[in-house]
Parts: structure tokens; C-alpha cells; sequence
């Protein structure tokens, strides 16, 4: 889903692996709402901050490695990332991250420090500016609140 194409700093907002499956993926971790419903409330909040979102959404690690780096060479003022499982895994994600001058801020919906144990390392986190995890489909609007006033 993307906004109109003005002159309005553009907001990436990237999701990571099984993120396409929410609403019905374990609904008592993530929630009922899916990722469109997530992004039109973005897209609706983002109007009134001023800003254009770009979301996409990939099972792909590469993928979101040049989103990552196709923010940066589009100017973006910030990507929100919910990296999904490669959170935990990924130091490629992390190089990424840190290889642009993007801020990134990290989302989840769930808190992974109150889940399993392999979920509290956050490579992601180590790179990024901010994260907002454990508040559901609010995570995401607390990040881009965040991410406007960058």
C-alpha cells in the first residue's frame, strides 16, 4: 500500500517473514488484525503527520536488505522494521542497517523478551534507533509517531 507520491518525507514500513499471515497466525501472540489493516491505520495516521509510507512486506531476508538499502538511496526519513524471525538470526540484517543513514526503529507486535529465551537477542535492535514492541498493532503507531519527529 502506497500514499500519493508528493513532496512528503516518505516513511518505509517493512515486514519481514509470516507477517502476511496476520490475523490468523496464533491470534493469541499477534493478534486478529492483518498487516493491511495495520497499514491503513498507518496510512491514515501518516496523512495527518505529514509523511508518505512506502509497506511492503517479503519471506525474503535479501529482500529486505535492499528495501533497506533502496530507503536510503530514496532519501527516506525512517524505516519502521519488523524483521520478524530474522530479528534473532540475522547480523546481515543488522550490517544493513548499520551500513545506512536511515534510522531504522524497531517493531513488534508481541514482546519478545517475555517470550522464548532465543527471542531476546535482537540484532536488529543492536543497529536500530528506537523500538517499540509488546503494545500489538500500537506498536507500529507508536513507531511512526516516533518516526515523525525525527
Amino acid at each position: 500500500m502506497t500514499s500519493d507520491r508528493s513532496d512528503k518525507p516518505t516513511v518505509y514500513v517493512l515486514s519481514g517473514p509470516n507477517l502476511n499471515l496476520l490475523g490468523t497466525r496464533e491470534p493469541e501472540i499477534y493478534g486478529h488484525d492483518t498487516l493491511n489493516d495495520i497499514h491503513a491505520r498507518l496510512e491514515a495516521q501518516a496523512e495527518g503527520l505529514g509523511l508518505r509510507l512506502e509497506c511492503r512486506q517479503t519471506n525474503h531476508e535479501g529482500v529486505l536488505i535492499d528495501w533497506l538499502h533502496e530507503a536510503y538511496v530514496a532519501g527516506a526519513k525512517a524505516v519502521l522494521l519488523n524483521a520478524g524471525g530474522y530479528t534473532h538470526t540475522s547480523i546481515a540484517i543488522h550490517d544493513a542497517i548499520k551500513s545506512i543513514k536511515v534510522p531504522v526503529i524497531e517493531v513488534h507486535l508481541s514482546d519478545p523478551m517475555k517470550r522464548e529465551e532465543f527471542r531476546h537477542l535482537s540484532y536488529v535492535g543492536m543497529a536500530a534507533v528506537d523500538h517499540f514492541a509488546g503494545h500489538g498493532a500500537n506498536s507500529y503507531t507508536l513507531a511512526l509517531d516516533a518516526a515523525a519527529r525525527l
